[in-house]
C-alpha cells in the first residue's frame, strides 16, 4: 500500500507523513526531496538553473518511479504535483491519496512564520500572503478534490490528523 498525501504547502504533509510512517512502521518518501537527490541540485536551483518544465518533468518521471516500485510507504507530494499532466490519476491509480486540507487563515499563519524556507513567499508582504494563497487555492483544489480522501487539518494536532487517516486505510 502507498498512502499519499497532497494539499497546499503549509497544510501540514512533511510533518503527518513522518508521524504516518512512523505509527505505521512505512517507508517515508518525500517527492521533493527524491527530485533533489536525483539531480544533485536543490528545488530554487533546478528552478533557476533547468526552469520549471524542466521540473515538472522530472517530479512526474520520479512520481512514476516510485508509484511503480515502492510499497508500503507514505508518499509526501509536492504541493503543485497534482496539478500538472494527469498526475492526480496516477496517484489515485496507484495509491490512496488524502487530501490535507487547510484554510486560508490557518495556511496564512503557519506560512507567514515559514516565510525563510518558501521561496514563493519571501518577496510577499506579510499582508498579502492571505490573497496569495487564496488565489492558487482556487485554481489548485480541483486538483486537491480528486484525492479519494479529504482530512480537514484546522485547529487539529498531526497526531489526530494521522489517526484518522488510519481510521480511513482498509487493512487497519
Amino acid at each position: 500500500m502507498i498512502i499519499s498525501l497532497a494539499g497546499y504547502m503549509g497544510s501540514g504533509k512533511s510533518h503527518i507523513s513522518k508521524i504516518l510512517s512512523d505509527k505505521l512502521n512505512f517507508k517515508l518518501i518525500d517527492l521533493d526531496k527524491e527530485i533533489v537527490k536525483k539531480n544533485k541540485l536543490t528545488i530554487p536551483e533546478i528552478f533557476q538553473k533547468k526552469g520549471e518544465i524542466f521540473f515538472r518533468k522530472q517530479e512526474r518521471e520520479v512520481l512514476e518511479e516510485v508509484l511503480a516500485t515502492e510499497n508500503n510507504c507514505v508518499l509526501s507530494l509536492g504541493g503543485g504535483t497534482p496539478v500538472y499532466y494527469n498526475n492526480m490519476d496516477v496517484i489515485n491509480q496507484n495509491s490512496l491519496s488524502f487530501y490535507l486540507r487547510a484554510n486560508v487563515a490557518t495556511l496564512s499563519e503557519r506560512l507567514k512564520k515559514q516565510k525563510a524556507k518558501r521561496p514563493l513567499l519571501a518577496n510577499i508582504a506579510d499582508e498579502d500572503i492571505p490573497e496569495f494563497i487564496a488565489k492558487h487555492l482556487f485554481e489548485r483544489n480541483a486538483y486537491y478534490n480528486k484525492c479519494r480522501f479529504t482530512v480537514n487539518t484546522d485547529h487539529r494536532t498531526p497526531e489526530d490528523i494521522a489517526e484518522e487517516i488510519i481510521h480511513h486505510l482498509p487493512t487497519y
